[in-house]
């Protein structure tokens, strides 16, 4: 049974709202991957300043792009969300974990006035960049290698820690090193800092090397991991390889060349990494899950799936140009969340002091009212969550 044209638009737009979280979503976490390879404190100062300044305004918001796939899959192909949350359930538990842990200590290291939390909340946000994109990818390996059954009993270890797996997660972790360093090549040139222009043209085009390594040796293993999308790689998807090939050979020529336009270089690359993943939409085409479940099978009613329509062209009349807004004053350096902070405390520290009253200090009394406040809220947590993983109580 061939899929309707409804369905195939759908997944479609599904695999459209993928590519553009691995452009800007990749690019936030590999931003926090050269954080936590910029060295000591002091060498990795500038490196870490303009990786701040350039992702302060926009990292929280490129979460919308996952919450849109999160979404249209469980909506619009609600089988295959079922056994993908099933089977690949501590992989997306420690992605998740890493998203969060990754905005607490980013957070937290703008407002941390002691160097060890500093130091603390830095590390937890570089640490976290480099564990989400790993397990996202090695979600993405298992789905591709048909290791995901339709009705899975439980978490399948074997699907997510197989060989073409890792694989997919250091491919991952790479690519997002890869389009991050390339978009702040251009970042750092519009400044003037034409150090940090040839730090990052250097990783970026040390990234794109390692990149294209792992690419073909995941290429190579899915030639036994997954014969059918390896066989459609090479067939009627050759073509969106071989751009993606093409452009990320261009995107080193340019780098190469010291031709940083804004628009050129970051374009190009983006074609790199957009058309691996349609390429991957395409070599699985028609299946949801490989060999188990497929797209005509797994899909919701037609009644859902005009909803999804109508859901995408709200957003692309209401969200898209919110997007571009914030792009748009983002690369123009009129969102400055650092300076915002330091004229807080510019303002505490001015602001003259009441005459008559004396300077209040924390007393021992308020310290043991926010210790146990934390303690009980804690406790709740802890209850909250054995309650949900606890078996349900026979009447």
């Amino acid at each position: 049974m061939n899929p309707s044209a409804d369905t195939i638009a759908v997944a479609a737009i599904l695999f459209v709202v993928i590519a553009a979280y691995a452009l800007f979503g990749g690019a936030d976490f590999g931003g926090g991957i050269w954080d936590l390879l910029a060295g000591g404190a002091e060498r990795g100062a500038a490196p870490r300043e303009l990786i701040d300044e350039s992702i302060t305004p926009v990292w929280e918001a490129n979460h919308v792009w996952l919450v849109f796939v999160l979404v249209l899959l469980w909506t619009a192909f609600p089988p295959a969300f079922a056994a993908i949350m099933t089977a690949l359930f501590v992989p997306l538990s420690l992605s998740l974990l890493g998203i969060v842990l990754r905005g607490v200590g980013f957070a937290f290291r703008h407002t941390a006035e002691r160097l060890p939390m500093q130091r603390l909340t830095g590390a937890v946000f570089a640490s976290a960049s480099l564990i989400t994109p790993f397990f996202m990818g090695t979600v993405v390996g298992a789905v591709a290698t048909g290791q995901v059954p339709v009705h899975p009993a439980g978490n399948i270890l074997a699907a997510w820690t197989s060989t073409t797996a890792i694989l997919t997660g250091f491919l991952f972790v790479a690519a997002c090193a890869y389009i991050s360093a390339v978009f702040l090549v251009p970042e750092a040139q519009q400044r003037g800092q034409q150090d940090l222009t040839r730090y990052f043209s250097l990783r970026a085009t040390a990234a794109g090397v390692v990149t294209g390594a792992l690419a073909g040796g995941t290429f190579a293993e899915l030639s036994v991991s997954a014969p059918y999308v390896y066989h459609r790689l090479t067939g009627i998807a050759l073509p969106l390889v071989a751009i993606s090939i093409a452009a990320g050979i261009g995107v080193l020529g340019l780098l190469w060349l010291r031709w940083h336009h804004p628009v050129v270089l970051r374009a190009t690359a983006a074609i790199a990494v957009a058309t691996v993943v349609f390429g991957w939409g395409l070599a699985q085409y028609p299946y949801l899950l490989p060999a188990a479940l497929s797209l005509a099978a797994g899909t919701a009613p037609t009644g859902t799936l005009v909803s999804e329509f109508v859901v995408a062209g709200l957003a692309l009349l209401l969200v898209a140009p919110g997007f571009a807004l914030l792009y748009f004053l983002q690369q123009r350096h009129l969102l400055t969340a650092a300076d915002s902070d330091a004229d807080l405390r510019l303002a505490a520290e001015l602001q003259p002091a009441v005459p008559g009253r004396p300077a209040t200090a924390p007393t021992p009394a308020s310290a043991a009212i926010r210790v146990t406040t934390a303690a009980v809220l804690a406790l709740l947590a802890v209850r909250a969550i054995r309650n949900v993983f606890a078996p349900a109580r026979r009447r």
